[in-house]
């Protein structure tokens, strides 16, 4: 349930009624836009009942959401969700862009890709540590060193980290090193996971899963935010479909509809969508004109030797080409990159 109050309602009514429904058992998230406050209420709010809520002569309105996912609601949060990663943002006006390594693999590897995305206009520095893949024959990354030699990259570029966390057992460890964990499309639903981070304060970049409706992605989102963290990112990374030319089909639809329904970031994943280098930058466009608030994009100073993903990273140069395309983009609708 949605409580509206009208504009320049005193703050002392709006104390009030938040703890009368606090007594009785409701959670309540409270949202201040330039006009109004909105009290978003959490729980079984089919025992209250609208008409004696608006008694109170400072209500505008009070509004049943539809939707299972509360916190997330755009309806809940009118305005648009800034996240602050390691002193950037995203969310609002401002595009980013996320760039490095499918998976770490040598000192040299992350710092060189490191400083050269930079030099291209990223803002944050991604890496796998720990690579959840298909096959366990295949590499799975060099698990906590790999994370060390990330945090060297940060220190050699001032790069925020981004990584993906594979279990609650290193949960401690990424609170303390990384600047934006990622959760993988095989663990979105991996809901004892989404609940430990929740309880940190750590912003969480959360993909979507391979099969998942939008509708269950923000329902992902909202296991995070329902214990109390709301530092969420949603990531579209593509969705598995009949079609075997691409890694995945890439939903730029989902992109429009979770922004709409949600009011928290949406970034997209090219180089997972296609599994194929060259589709990125088209792709990557394609994203920014839909509305995204950012890319995250694999970037390797030598793809035929990697050891994960090679096929789909794109090289240092190519990539600062794609920054000065997508910087282009983003004027045109009114953004900055």
């Amino acid at each position: 349930m949605i409580i509206v109050m009208k504009p320049n309602a005193p703050i002392e009514e709006r104390n009030k009624i938040i703890a009368g429904l606090e007594a009785k058992g409701f959670k309540i998230d409270l949202s201040t836009g330039n006009q109004a406050a909105i009290l978003g209420v959490v729980g079984d709010t089919s025992t209250l009942n609208p008409h004696d809520i608006m008694v109170n002569d400072w209500i505008e309105k009070v509004l049943r959401v539809q939707e299972p996912f509360k916190r997330a609601n755009r309806a809940f949060h009118p305005e648009d969700s800034v996240i602050d990663v390691g002193g950037v943002k995203i969310g609002g006006r401002q595009m980013q862009v996320i760039a490095g390594p499918c998976s770490v693999e040598t000192r040299e590897q992350i710092i060189g890709v490191a400083k050269s995305v930079k030099m291209a206009g990223a803002h944050l520095m991604r890496g796998g540590a720990f690579k959840p893949r298909t096959s366990p024959y295949s590499f799975q990354g060099m698990g906590m060193p790999g994370l060390e030699l990330l945090k060297e990259a940060k220190a050699e570029t001032g790069l925020p980290i981004v990584t993906e966390i594979m279990s609650a057992d290193v949960l401690d460890k990424f609170v303390e090193d990384v600047d934006l964990i990622q959760v993988g499309a095989r663990n979105m639903q991996n809901y004892s996971l989404l609940k430990e981070l929740g309880r940190t304060n750590k912003p969480i970049l959360l993909k979507r899963g391979l099969a998942a409706t939008v509708q269950e992605w923000i329902m992902s989102a909202e296991y995070i935010m329902a214990e109390g963290n709301t530092n969420v990112i949603l990531c579209e990374r593509g969705i598995r479909t009949y079609e075997t030319y691409t890694r995945n089909t890439l939903d730029l639809s989902a992109v429009c509809a979770a922004k709409k329904l949600s009011h928290l970031p949406v970034i997209v994943d090219p180089s997972h969508a296609a599994g194929l280098w060259w589709m990125v930058p088209a792709l990557a466009k394609a994203a920014v004109a839909v509305g995204a608030d950012g890319l995250i994009i694999e970037v390797h100073n030598d793809p035929e030797k990697a050891l994960c993903d090679g096929a789909q990273s794109l090289k240092p140069e190519r990539f600062a080409e794609l920054m000065g395309e997508l910087k282009g983009i983003a004027r045109i609708i009114g953004r900055d990159l």
